[in-house]
């Protein structure tokens, strides 16, 4: 199995971006086995530290990965160092900075200028979408909205990810039309469309041309981490850079 998979989009001048999969490289043990790339979900920082390692030679990375440390808020680091700053997205210009996100069921969202030299990542668990860290995003980057284009990773899919009343009512009451990513289960409890959430922000950021959307880590054990599935795993990262 491969290890990565990449953005499924008309690919912009000079732009790259790819999701890792949880086999095909990593030595970390059950149950963060393989590949895992988070730091902080209670794998030995030894393995960790050689999955990312693998990370950078197997990709030949111009640059090791800017990581952030994810909150689920909806705080944007622009041109981030090797700091590793409080930040749930990342926006550079500079080639060769290489912008990561870490996930194991949120939403993890590409954005690049369609006409290349510009590329953002975005981490949308739901509460950070909700919030509108999709919208802080876009407003961070130098390109017009309708001139990215965006790409979503793998994520909690919308037949397995059950929520119930307070993940509902926080999206319904500040969009109307969010309904639609709800679908009823059980008294009480909803399977939602992370991805039909996302495109809906986006689209009211200006953003028309959407693309992926068609994993699901809780439905794909050998290919993703997934805490909702798991309980304690590892973090599949999510790539971008302008070459």
């Amino acid at each position: 199995m491969s290890a990565f998979l990449h953005a499924n989009w008309p690919t912009p001048p000079g732009v790259q971006a790819l999701t890792t999969q949880r086999y095909g490289l990593g030595v970390s043990k059950p149950p963060f086995d393989t590949f895992n790339m988070g730091a902080r979900c209670g794998d030995a920082l030894s393995a960790v530290s050689e999955n990312r390692w693998q990370l950078e030679t197997t990709l030949a990375l111009p640059s090791p990965p800017r990581w952030l440390r994810q909150v689920h808020g909806t705080a944007v680091a622009v041109e981030p160092g090797f700091d590793e700053p409080e930040a749930d997205a990342a926006v550079t210009t500079t080639p060769g900075a290489v912008l990561a996100i870490l996930t194991a069921d949120c939403l993890p969202v590409v954005l690049a200028a369609r006409a290349g030299g510009e590329v953002a990542a975005a981490h949308a668990g739901w509460r950070g979408l909700c919030a509108g860290v999709l919208e802080a995003t876009v407003a961070a980057m130098r390109t017009p909205a309708a001139q990215l284009i965006a790409w979503l990773g793998p994520a909690a899919g919308p037949l397995a990810y059950e929520v119930g009343a307070d993940v509902f009512e926080a999206f319904t009451a500040r969009d109307g039309r969010a309904h639609l990513a709800f679908l009823p289960t059980r008294p009480g409890y909803w399977n939602v469309d992370l991805y039909m959430l996302a495109r809906q922000r986006l689209l009211d950021a200006g953003v028309r041309d959407v693309f992926g959307g068609e994993h699901c880590t809780i439905s794909a054990p050998q290919q993703f981490f997934s805490h909702r599935r798991d309980g304690q795993s590892g973090r599949i990262a999510t790539l971008a850079w302008v070459a």
